[in-house]
């Protein structure tokens, strides 16, 4: 067999990316087709509704259901501010009026003169979706959206945590496997993408925190110092909505793990270039990775996204180890034995041949690798 298929990573100086950039709700796009945007640029917004608050106009009037109508000094739709009268009792004789007043700014969504019940609702949420990355708008679709396409150089990560965020690449590290110290990072790294080598530590991520850098990338990662971090245990949901003031991508896995060669080296070749990254990921159905993008200099006619395809084996592939004992180690394919092997836990598996980066020959069950895609 020439080949095989396998889960893959891609890192490569260059790539055309299409990133789809659309509602929750429907609402208004703000660019149109063949517009050149910037990462910062709104390109949609829509308001989603806010929150319904139940209130008992009745009884806080102190009268039935149905005598509602006779007190009330609003209607379905009206617009509210906090502190306005929106009922009133006729007291004795226009004396010892009763006044009930909203309890929060909003709008009525309902009033019900069976139960007494008025549901009010809390001011529309905003929601603006930016670019996120430097590229041409290719497609609008009404009311939802728009599709962007640029060239870019493009890693994809194996974790990550926080948003979306862009700023200048400032490579900190020297060299892959080292782990930087808190004082390397100063008023200099405020809004910047930092890159780390082997590891960040927690007293560096709490650092970056206070000087307002925007995000970091890093090698490897402590799960206990992200549990220290966040105040809870990531388990397998999606990340990316962490509240942290940080974005952190990690490109290897967790622990110290030296950054492949080949993304440091790729790094440190845009040092100072405009990025853009996100730590969304998802390992279960509908995979999603982190990403670090860093646009560069194209012409309309080079936008030809590649059709997308499975990661393939073959002699001379970049692949990485995703197990014990040679985890994170990052090798080429030499061999790709057809015949089933019989490994430590006596199952008979489909097994590859590879030379490691540091000259190790080995022997590894294809399901212990991923493709580094080029």
């Amino acid at each position: 067999m020439a080949q095989a298929y396998s889960a893959g990573l891609t890192v490569t100086d260059s790539i055309v990316l299409k990133k789809d950039r659309i509602l929750p709700l429907k609402g208004t796009v703000k660019v149109k087709k063949g517009d050149k945007v910037k990462a910062e640029d709104l390109v949609a917004e829509t308001l989603l509704p806010g929150k319904v608050v139940p209130f008992n106009l009745a009884n806080k009037l102190g009268v039935p259901p149905n005598f509602v109508k006779e007190y009330i000094k609003i209607k379905a739709g009206d617009e509210l501010k906090k502190g306005q009268v929106i009922a009133e009792s006729k007291g004795f004789f226009g004396l010892f009026k009763t006044s009930i007043k909203s309890p929060i700014d909003g709008e009525v969504e309902n009033i019900s003169n069976i139960t007494g019940q008025l549901l009010l609702r809390e001011p529309r949420i905003p929601v603006q979706i930016k670019a996120f990355i430097d590229g041409l708008v290719v497609e609008v679709i009404e009311n939802e959206g728009v599709i962007i396409e640029n060239k870019s150089a493009y890693v994809q990560g194996i974790f990550g945590i926080g948003g979306e965020t862009t700023g200048k690449l400032k490579v900190l590290a020297e060299s892959p496997d080292e782990i930087i110290e808190a004082k390397k990072i100063d008023d200099s790294c405020k809004d910047k993408i930092i890159v780390s080598g082997s590891m960040v530590t927690y007293d560096v991520i709490k650092k970056a925190q206070n000087v307002g850098v925007g995000g970091i990338i890093t090698g490897g990662i402590d799960d206990r110092d992200l549990k220290k971090l966040l105040g809870y245990n990531i388990g397998v949901a999606i990340t990316g909505h962490e509240d942290i003031g940080i974005t952190i991508v990690v490109t290897e896995g967790f622990g110290k793990i030296k950054m492949a060669n080949k993304t440091f080296e790729l790094l440190k070749k845009f040092d100072g270039h405009k990025t853009s990254i996100h730590g969304k990921t998802q390992i279960r159905a509908g995979v999603m990775r982190p990403e670090i993008i860093i646009p560069i200099k194209f012409k309309e006619e080079e936008l030809k996204v590649p059709k997308e395809h499975m990661p393939t084996l073959e002699i001379g592939t970049t692949i990485r180890v995703i197990r014990q004992p040679n985890f994170g180690v990052i090798g080429k394919v030499t061999g790709l034995p057809e015949k089933l092997t019989k490994v430590e836990s006596e199952t008979l598996v489909r097994i590859l041949e590879a030379k490691l980066e540091n000259g190790q020959k080995v022997t590894i069950p294809r399901a212990n690798v991923e493709v580094i895609e080029e």
